[in-house]
C-alpha cells in the first residue's frame, strides 16, 4: 500500500505538499461559501500571514530536502 501511494505522489514530498493545499484549499473554499464565519474561530486574522510564511517555509524545506539526482 505504501509503494502505491508513494507512486501516487511520484515519489516527491513537494507534489504531495502541493495536493494536500488543493484539498485543504477545496474544502475551504465550499465550507466559507456555504457560510464564511465557519472558518473565523478556525484561523484568526492575525495569524493568516503567519500560515503563509509557514506555508512557504515548509515548501522550501521539501524542495531542499528532494534527492538532487531526481
Amino acid at each position: 500500500m505504501w509503494c502505491r501511494i508513494k507512486r501516487f505522489f511520484k515519489d516527491s514530498e513537494t507534489i504531495f505538499w502541493a495536493r494536500l493545499q488543493a484539498v485543504a484549499g477545496a474544502v475551504a473554499v465550499t465550507v466559507t461559501f456555504v457560510d464564511p464565519s465557519v472558518l473565523q474561530p478556525v484561523i484568526p486574522s492575525e495569524w493568516f500571514p503567519w500560515l503563509l510564511v509557514a506555508n512557504g517555509l515548509m515548501t522550501e524545506y521539501l524542495r531542499r530536502r528532494r534527492e538532487p539526482d531526481l
